[in-house]
């Protein structure tokens, strides 16, 4: 029996935390990256990054789903959860993207311009209206007098992107971050006027009745907010908190 003692010492023990965070699916890149970081800085930690629509997480939340921490890319969402009453304390904006447009490497279809939208022969995807990137898109696309309808409406930014590098669409309506993540797998067609229709992206710990999870929480948030994030942000092609 004494020997087996250090052996069960060993394992997981019950200082082992997780916290689960829910962010929008165009912070995958950068928020597994803070989260890398955030977990080397707290041993024994380990962050659970739950990443798709902001809508759909934050009514998650909002209807007491498991999470610590809600960062989404747009205002309403996090609205939804604050109305709820799911958050714990006030929502912070830490960075801004913008959308563009991306189509395959050799471009199959010849989009040049956001008016090439409008051309019945291309078949072009955008999120769904009830995520934040598709009601930017629809924005963008109302404002460009863009009439020809999308071939789709793809749950989130990154279902969207997925259509376009696999070669199932002409164009997509994506952020700026994605076009970026996606690198060589991606044509950028610059949008004029785009950062008139800048999003800010939203960030707060969720209620939690675990104090120390709620530390925890906290710290990222604060992670989130810092300038060592800030970098992280800029570099992935987010830009500055836009204020309205």
């Amino acid at each position: 029996l004494l020997l087996l003692l250090p052996v069960a010492g060993c394992g997981d023990g019950e200082d082992d935390r997780t916290v689960t965070v829910l962010a929008a699916a165009s912070l995958t890149e950068t928020f597994t990256e803070l989260a890398e970081d955030f977990e080397e800085d707290h041993p024994g930690v380990d962050v659970e990054l739950v990443f798709g629509s902001s809508t759909t997480l934050a009514e998650q939340a909002a209807d007491g789903a498991p999470g610590d921490v809600l960062a989404t890319a747009d205002e309403a969402s996090m609205q939804l959860a604050e109305d709820s009453n799911a958050l714990s304390d006030t929502p912070d904006t830490f960075a801004s993207n913008r959308l563009t447009l991306v189509t395959p490497p050799d471009n199959p279809a010849g989009v040049t311009t956001l008016a090439d939208l409008d051309r019945n022969e291309v078949d072009y995807v955008v999120c769904s209206a009830t995520a934040p990137c598709g009601a930017v898109a629809a924005a963008v696309l109302e404002d460009a007098g863009i009439g020809h309808p999308p071939a789709s409406e793809e749950i989130d930014v990154k279902a969207v992107l997925a259509r376009v590098v696999q070669g199932e669409a002409d164009a997509g309506l994506v952020y700026r971050t994605d076009a970026v993540a996606a690198g060589e797998d991606v044509t950028e067609v610059t949008v004029e006027d785009a950062d008139a229709f800048a999003t800010n992206y939203f960030v707060a710990p969720l209620r939690t009745d675990d104090p120390e999870t709620a530390d925890l929480a906290a710290e990222f948030v604060t992670l989130v907010r810092s300038d060592e994030a800030a970098a992280v942000f800029e570099q992935a092609g987010f830009g500055a908190v836009v204020r309205q």
